[in-house]
């Protein structure tokens, strides 16, 4: 899985993972998860991008979003 965080100018996070798969499980956020947890409330949303249509909420911040949403 390819691991990356987003940071603007003020400090707030993104995070995002890309997977190889066409399907998404909780398990697969636990790196998000833990950026989430050491940035507290500066981060804003992490999204796990995987080879399906599907956009599949996990919590409030949390999404798996197709990886084709990026060019679509």
């Amino acid at each position: 899985m390819f691991k990356r965080f987003l940071e603007r100018d003020d400090g707030i996070i993104a995070g995002i993972e890309v997977k190889a798969s066409a399907t998404v499980k909780s398990g697969d956020f636990a790196g998000l998860r833990a950026l989430a947890e050491a940035c507290g409330d500066r981060f804003a949303f992490g999204v796990v991008l995987y080879d399906n249509t599907d956009v599949v909420p996990f919590s409030d911040r949390l999404v798996a979003a197709p990886l084709s949403c990026l060019w679509n």
